[in-house]
């Protein structure tokens, strides 16, 4: 059997011409949440690390969602900012 690509199919994703500030106004945005989201739960995950008083059971759930959180910043952001900056995806097929 042949492996069909989504150039096999016409209309398979229909794309819509957006205007070149549009993707740099949303890569701009993005890439300052990302750096925002980073900051802010770094801090969060550093102040949770340092002080006794914060390290109780409820507080571990925060912690949890700070980390998932910040791990999404770092690894999502620039992936989005730069696609936004070339106004494709850049990654390849498998990417």
């Amino acid at each position: 059997p042949q492996k069909m690509t989504v150039q096999d199919v016409p209309g398979a994703f229909p794309t819509v011409d957006v205007p070149d500030h549009a993707h740099y106004t949303i890569g701009v945005v993005i890439l300052l949440v990302g750096i925002t989201g980073t900051l802010g739960n770094f801090l969060v995950i550093y102040v949770f690390c340092r002080s006794r008083s914060l390290q109780t059971p409820a507080n571990v759930f925060i912690l949890n969602l700070a980390v998932s959180d910040f791990l999404m910043s770092i690894t999502q952001s620039p992936v989005f900012f730069t696609n936004s900056l070339h106004k494709r995806w850049i990654f390849g097929e498998k990417g």
